[in-house]
């Protein structure tokens, strides 16, 4: 797992440890969610007051102007009112995006719903050969077909953050699976929505994997099985999700390498 090629965070390649698990094919979806939370009454970090504000919220994803562009991360605004049900605040809603993946989800609230199905979150390493495919996936988030580029993942397409193209098809997320698997049978290991994988502390600072539908070019090469982020785990946005996988019973341990 791992790359020598792009940001210092991924090296060195190495060879890793794991067993073998079943993992979900695609992200929980805003459906799966609700099902939980109805039969549990849970309520997420985001619908709880926040620390610093009293009121509940999160931060969403909001292109800037021209003006704006200087201050770092000034595209990411907290939203009183944001969650999982109202992804960009008071007035949105997810009765159309049923089988989007759930968003504005801390960590916490991913490791809640696993428990609550049986399951687990991924360990990087589990999520890491899933997303690699046995060694078929490129660095890119499409395929050449004909001398046309196809796209095989939910990315941004333009200037990142002024201006989204929409090639692939979406502004925003895309359901879950609606583009095509892996060779692993997998969907959207890439792109769509960062995924929580296992806190390797339980600290403040968590990891997430896969990059997003904000992953661009020219700014965020992270749509890559490699690639990682540092993320506070008390902090859900509208382009972080999670999935999860079931222990198999007397599993092998396996081995392998991941190549770039």
């Amino acid at each position: 797992m791992g790359s020598d090629e792009f940001y210092p965070e991924e090296r060195p390649l190495r060879l890793v440890d794991a067993p073998a698990v079943s993992m979900r094919g695609t992200e929980v979806t805003n459906a799966e969610f609700a099902d939980f939370v109805e039969a549990t009454g849970y309520v997420t970090v985001a619908e709880r007051p926040a620390p610093e504000t009293g009121k509940p919220g999160s931060a969403v994803f909001i292109a800037p102007d021209q003006n704006e562009l200087l201050r770092p991360m000034s595209w990411w605004h907290w939203v009183d009112g944001a969650s999982w049900r109202a992804p960009e605040g008071p007035g949105s809603s997810i009765e159309l995006r049923m089988s989007h993946p759930v968003v504005h989800i801390a960590y916490e609230d991913a490791v809640a719903y696993a428990n609550w199905a049986g399951e687990r979150l991924p360990t990087e390493e589990e999520w890491e050969y899933a997303a690699s495919a046995g060694g078929t996936i490129t660095d890119t988030p499409y395929r050449v077909e004909r001398g046309q580029t196809v796209p095989i993942a939910n990315t941004w397409q333009g200037f990142f953050p002024i201006f989204n193209q929409g090639g692939d098809g979406y502004i925003g997320t895309s359901p879950a699976g609606c583009f095509e698997a892996n060779a692993f049978g997998m969907y959207d290991l890439i792109g769509n929505v960062w995924e929580w994988v296992e806190s390797p502390d339980g600290g403040e600072v968590g990891t997430i994997k896969g990059g997003s539908y904000l992953c661009a070019p020219n700014y965020c090469m992270r749509y890559r099985p490699a690639a990682r982020e540092a993320q506070e785990t008390g902090l859900g946005t509208n382009h972080i999700g999670f999935r999860t996988v079931r222990i198999e019973p007397n599993a092998q341990q396996q081995k392998w390498v991941i190549e770039e």
